[in-house]
């Protein structure tokens, strides 16, 4: 799915589901970069994001994974 990530001075570091009408944010991350791992948002959420540049630039639209029940972690 893509999702926009950005900075926020409110939430810090927040996504935007333009399907879903949807902002939530960040509140756990795999990696202190954030690129190719996982994110968990506001609501549960477990999401996959593309491997990226280390100062990768925000906001940014990328295409995300969303995981299963099964496979959180």
């Amino acid at each position: 799915m893509k999702i926009m990530i950005r900075r926020s001075p409110e939430t810090g570091l927040c996504i935007y589901v333009p399907k879903k009408d949807l902002e939530e944010p960040i509140v756990e991350f795999e990696h202190e970069t954030l690129w190719g791992g996982w994110i968990r948002i506001a609501n549960g959420w477990v999401l996959d994001l593309p491997e990226m540049a280390v100062g990768t630039t925000l906001p940014i639209t990328v295409n995300a994974r969303k995981r299963g029940e099964a496979e959180e972690g």
